[in-house]
């Protein structure tokens, strides 16, 4: 394959010469990823859907003016492409495998014209914590009904038992240990990681009560802190860092803050590429 990482040389980025226009910049995603060092493309493949997702789970940015749906000819065959903004390339890119040399360099190019309006922003867990936050609070909504129908009383201690079986402490102490502020949930500042490891808590505690049919107060808080237990022992047998040691990250609202500025900055080049082409 030849050299990819050409068109993100900070010099002279082919990147910039590559681009098509209807009126807006954008890069077709079939071709973005093949430069990205991928040798082939999927319009669901884990990078763009990746990409996706952090879109979605940003309420003021709208997917649709970032990832514009295509059917077109791609070797040979008719196949759905995006039209990828500038933006969308860098979302595209951060949530690629930093492993291929291409990728690495796509992700420093990016960062480069980010530079002056992201502080929090350093790789891609960091972005990655934003749909992760979003499906959290998902699985929350769905143990909570499942915990309703199946004749929970008090929902907050049945919820702490959760974490103390995660954390070996309870919600309260993990606060203090972490520092996170009175009032605010420590969900907001946990990075990918931990966020990770309270999805699967979260997910397998609603499947159990579903699976087991349990029922009562007392059935389910056995059922939470069981599983949060099961998923502190998976974490320890696999040599993982326990969650209570993992460091506390930034506000995650202060990720979305920095990524709608990127956008809205990415978007001011892509205007100024239009009005030099024209």
């Amino acid at each position: 394959m030849p050299d990819m990482g050409q068109y993100f040389n900070i010099d002279n980025p082919s990147f910039e010469d590559n681009f098509h226009s209807n009126g807006q910049v954008y890069w077709y995603a079939s071709e973005f990823i093949h430069w990205l060092g991928y040798k082939d493309y999927s319009p669901t493949m884990t990078p763009i859907n990746k990409a996706m997702s952090v879109c979605i789970s940003i309420p003021t940015i709208i997917m649709a003016d970032h990832f514009r749906e295509e059917v077109r000819l791609i070797n040979g065959k008719n196949q759905k492409d995006f039209k990828l903004s500038r933006f969308a390339c860098y979302l595209v890119s951060m949530n690629s495998d930093i492993k291929k040399e291409p990728v690495a360099k796509a992700q420093a190019y990016f960062a480069a014209f980010a530079a002056s309006i992201q502080n929090y922003i350093h790789t891609s867990d960091d972005i990655e914590r934003v749909p992760l936050r979003k499906e959290i609070t998902e699985s929350e909504k769905s143990l909570s009904s499942t915990a309703k129908k199946a004749g929970i009383v008090r929902y907050d201690i049945f919820a702490n038992k959760g974490y103390m079986g995660l954390y070996n402490m309870s919600i309260n102490k993990l606060k203090q240990i972490k520092n996170i502020p009175e009032g605010e949930t420590p969900l907001d500042y946990m990075g990918a990681e931990e966020l990770g490891a309270n999805i699967f808590r979260l997910t397998q505690t609603n499947a159990k009560i579903k699976r087991e049919n349990l029922k009562g107060q007392q059935a389910l808080e056995s059922a939470a802190y069981n599983v949060g237990e099961t998923v502190r022992k998976a974490i320890r047998e696999n040599g993982g860092t326990m969650p209570e040691d993992l460091p506390p990250e930034v506000h995650v609202n202060k990720i979305k803050s920095e990524l709608k500025k990127t956008s809205k900055e990415f978007s001011k080049k892509d205007k100024k590429l239009i009005q030099k082409k024209s």
